[in-house]
């Protein structure tokens, strides 16, 4: 066991121990955010892409790929 640590003003520093149960929720935080932002990139690329060019993209066509690539497989 290493011996306690302290800061310049006094206080005892946390030890790598105790600093390893806030890393999960860290980390699942941090996925969910990773997430969502991607997500909502997404989702403003399509907004656009359908409002700048209305003819672009059309359920008929989105479809229409869709079952080209299965009957590829």
């Amino acid at each position: 066991m290493s011996p306690p640590a302290f800061d310049p003003f006094g206080e005892l520093v946390p030890t790598a121990d105790s600093a390893a149960a806030p890393e999960r929720g860290s980390n699942w935080l941090k996925s969910a955010g990773v997430g969502l932002f991607w997500g909502l990139v997404g989702v403003i690329v399509l907004a656009r892409a359908m409002y700048f060019e209305p003819g672009a993209f059309s359920f008929g066509q989105a479809v229409a790929w869709a079952q080209g690539l299965f009957g590829l497989l």
